[in-house]
């Protein structure tokens, strides 16, 4: 309320007795009676609808400031502003607690806040057939429920699709904690993302407004198919539909891919989302046979190749001509290297100089060497078995290496090959028992992508809200 106030009376106002008589004396010489009733109107004009400094009286407020017993209280503006009113519910609810796990946190650092150790191992042994609560990780949401200053309900979100919740539960006077993984709901948005290759698909998907994690995506389903540091070239392109996730309004990330097009050099290449024989999602091609191959097309993504296989190449580093039986991969230190399949660990340690490397034994014969390697995975160790894509190692610049690359090598039989020209096996095709309903599901795909059909017609099928897949 602008103004000063005044008890919810209006003040009045009188102007100097001179100026007023002075004027309307003057003004009534002139104009007679008529000019007098002219000069009242002035008057009130001018001087009772005005404070003395010149400037309009504020409106006064009706309500006196003592308000009656059970009126309404006036709420502030900011009241009404977005996410006023989320504020005020968050403020009824001084028991619910949210943040994300920090750096160095564990499970007991975190819980100590509001239980005793005993009670600490008591929620830790529960959570251990559920989803152990040593692999908590920096940065992962998580809510604490209080009652009464005791902690009732803890969750914490395990991934993008599962929230670990361990609720405590009463029986006469013992206490016991009780663990669940619930799937996190979200809100599922169909959206088509299409580009064209300018420079790399990492940068057009950027380009695109798309985070990198979908080029990601996209690159691990043709992984197969194309060779995305050799083969890619300006004109090709791609198109793919994909699950955006929402949580209250706000993005969370990317769900599948039901489908997805690679038109490169020409050749057009596509992958549809289906169930194997094991139920589990994978990619097929319009024909239904598996996309997936015994070997990756490449270790790593999103680099170029600074040497090729050869049987005389002059070192960089010895300065004598000699066999090359490599492709070396030019890439930033700590760059991810993949296994090209899966196998068994027969070395990882150093070499004088391949630095730090890698050698997994495949079946039917086949071998796989990483070297030059900043470090390996922490899971890695010789004797184990990695699958393929597992991530066991980074680039680095151990060993003999003027740079950061990764040296990767492959035999067969001991003989080492041109890891450009290995040609492997396809993995398992749509099962016949369900080729028509493959068939059905890829023409449904091809009709959403080609925009014959609506997207929404996508999301009702697949029940808004529901969980992550």
């Amino acid at each position: 309320m602008k103004g000063a106030k005044n008890n919810g009376k209006r003040a009045k106002f009188r102007p100097p007795a001179h100026f007023a008589g002075r004027r309307a004396a003057g003004t009534a010489c002139l104009i007679g009676a008529a000019g007098l009733i002219l000069v009242l109107l002035v008057f009130f004009t001018e001087f009772v609808g005005r404070d003395p400094a010149g400037q309009k009286e504020a409106p006064v407020a009706a309500v006196p400031e003592e308000q009656e017993e059970g009126a309404q209280a006036e709420l502030p503006e900011a009241y009404f502003q977005p996410g006023a009113e989320d504020a005020a519910e968050e403020e009824e609810s001084p028991g619910l607690i949210r943040g994300e796990i920090a750096p160095g946190d564990t499970a007991g650092a975190l819980l100590q806040q509001w239980l005793s150790p005993a009670a600490i191992s008591a929620v830790v042994e529960a959570a251990k057939g559920v989803w152990p609560l040593s692999r908590i990780r920096a940065g992962r949401p998580y809510a604490v429920t209080l009652d009464q200053g005791d902690l009732v309900r803890f969750e914490y979100e395990a991934d993008d699709n599962n929230r670990l919740v361990i609720v405590r539960e009463i029986e006469g006077s013992a206490i016991r904690w009780k663990a669940s993984l619930e799937k996190i709901e979200y809100d599922i948005r169909l959206v088509r993302v299409q580009g064209s290759i300018d420079s790399s698909l990492f940068e057009n998907m950027t380009l695109l407004g798309e985070s990198p994690a979908l080029a990601m995506r996209l690159a691990d389903i043709f992984a197969w198919e194309i060779n995305f540091i050799r083969d890619l070239q300006p004109g090709d392109s791609f198109r793919l539909l994909v699950e955006k996730r929402y949580r209250d309004g706000e993005f969370k990330g990317y769900g599948a891919i039901p489908v997805a097009e690679f038109v490169n050099k020409k050749k057009k290449f596509e992958a549809f989302r289906f169930k194997d024989s094991f139920g589990n999602n994978a990619f097929f091609t319009a024909a239904g046979e598996s996309l997936k191959r015994a070997f990756l097309k490449a270790p790593l993504a999103f680099t170029r190749i600074s040497s090729r296989f050869s049987t005389a190449r002059l070192h960089p580093i010895l300065d004598i001509v000699r066999a090359h039986p490599a492709v070396d991969y030019a890439a930033p230190t700590g760059t991810p290297v993949k296994a090209i399949g899966g196998g068994l660990v027969t070395f990882r340690g150093v070499g004088r100089g391949a630095g730090n490397y890698v050698v997994l034994k495949h079946a039917g014969g086949y071998e796989s060497m990483y070297m030059h390697l900043s470090g390996f995975a922490r899971s890695l160790k010789q004797g184990g078995r990695v699958r393929q894509g597992e991530v066991i190692g980074f680039v680095g610049s151990t060993g003999y290496a003027t740079g950061p690359h990764l040296d990767f090598r492959m035999k067969k039989n001991g003989r080492f090959l041109n890891p450009e020209k290995v040609l492997s096996p396809r993995d398992e095709a749509v099962p016949k028992a369900k080729l028509a309903a493959f068939a059905v599901e890829r023409d449904r795909m091809r009709d959403l992508l080609d925009g014959r059909d609506s997207l929404d017609e996508y999301a009702a099928a697949q029940g808004q809200g529901g969980a992550a897949q």
